[in-house]
């Protein structure tokens, strides 16, 4: 006989890989994950996990085994929304899950007058670029670059927003003039850590060259955004960041012009709840809002 607690802490680490991730996301600790996941392979008569210093990964065994616990863990979801979905008040969590540039920049703008609107709500803002999944209630809202391929969703487009490459007035002062694609071989950049980027539409560099001198990475946008504001070199910003600040200035904008897209991505056994389809509308119309910013690029 399985016990849920054992395949829900089995669900977490086979999907955050660490025991330290998975007892922050279970609230738990990380003995108790080892000892549901040690019980579990006791009563299979097998090992689910291959384990090294990078963390936890799945056997073969292992997703097999996932497969029927994502089942289950469908299964008691679809019980919970049958039960909640008759409460109709605007109350409760609602988690969303966007890249740092729309997050940060524009959508803790409008947190006052959301909180105004919907007082019994609470957000909760993930703002990375980590790829979280809506069928497995990793987030309630998911903006992504593109439309998902897969799953249960309802989705649809917000707007389109554009990329390009910029240096502080300072360091363009001081630095080779650029005039066409190989003066960027004599300049110095900045970037994400390629290790850590989960979509490829986050790929800007390749759009450009592969090969330039990249002298400062990070995870965080807002981290190359403040370096390349500080003189360190030349970096891909979004255009509805970079245009409200004066000290920057666009780049080979006839050269370098990426385009993108966002999506909002809802699951719709989700949809179903007021808070979250309240929540949604809201960040449609805060789009509408800021489109105009959206659409001008430097072209």
């Amino acid at each position: 006989m399985f016990n849920w607690n054992d395949l829900n802490s089995f669900i977490a680490l086979s999907r955050c890989s660490k025991l330290t991730l998975a007892s922050k996301k279970l609230k738990i600790e990380p003995t108790t994950i080892a000892r549901r996941i040690s019980r579990l392979e006791k009563g299979l008569k097998t090992d689910l996990f291959f384990k090294s210093k990078n963390g936890y990964s799945l056997t073969e065994m292992g997703h097999s085994l996932l497969k029927h616990a994502e089942r289950i863990e469908s299964g008691i979801f679809n019980i919970n929304d049958e039960f909640m979905k008759e409460n109709p008040n605007l109350t409760g969590k609602v988690s969303i899950s966007v890249g740092e540039g729309l997050g940060v920049e524009v959508f803790t703008k409008y947190l006052n007058k959301l909180f105004l609107e919907f007082p019994e709500i609470e957000i909760e803002l993930l703002a990375d670029s980590r790829l979280r999944s809506l069928a497995n209630r990793e987030t309630d809202i998911l903006i992504s670059l593109s439309r998902p391929k897969k799953g249960r969703l309802i989705s649809w487009k917000l707007c389109d927003y554009y990329v390009n490459l910029y240096g502080s007035l300072s360091y363009l002062q001081l630095s080779p003039k650029i005039t066409d694609l190989k003066d960027l071989q004599e300049h110095k950049f900045i970037s994400y850590v390629d290790e850590l980027i989960e979509l490829p539409e986050l790929n800007y560099f390749d759009e450009i060259n592969d090969n330039l001198n990249v002298i400062f990475r990070s995870n965080s946008l807002r981290s190359q955004y403040l370096a390349i504001k500080n003189g360190l070199g030349l970096g891909l910003i979004h255009s509805f960041i970079a245009l409200k600040d004066d000290s920057l200035k666009v780049v080979l904008a006839n050269c370098i012009n990426i385009k993108r897209e966002y999506w909002i991505n809802i699951h719709e056994n989700s949809f179903q709840f007021k808070r979250i389809k309240a929540v949604s509308s809201f960040l449609v119309d805060i789009m509408k809002k800021e489109k105009i910013s959206f659409l001008n690029n430097q072209i």
